[in-house]
């Protein structure tokens, strides 16, 4: 699999929660959307994007796995 599959054309909206550390899937695979459930490791080269909050905050969640700014969604959808 060499592109990620599209999830969904929008993005998911997600509390973050400083300090927490994430997973987002980046393949499209995972039933957990956006976060990943270890689907990938049938996808071959694709890993999840993980990171930490830096606030608790509400963000957008990329789930077209289009996005330049993962995990967050930068409006690549639009252009599907």
């Amino acid at each position: 699999m060499s592109d990620a599959v599209v999830a969904q054309e929008t993005p998911i909206k997600v509390d973050l929660e400083e300090g927490q550390k994430y997973a987002w899937c980046s393949c499209g695979l995972s039933d957990k959307q956006p976060f990943c459930n270890g689907s990938h490791k049938e996808a071959g080269e694709f890993k999840p994007n993980v990171f930490v909050a830096e606030t608790s905050e509400s963000r957008a969640l990329c789930a077209c796995k289009q996005t330049k700014n993962a995990p967050f969604c930068d409006g690549s959808h639009n252009t599907l």
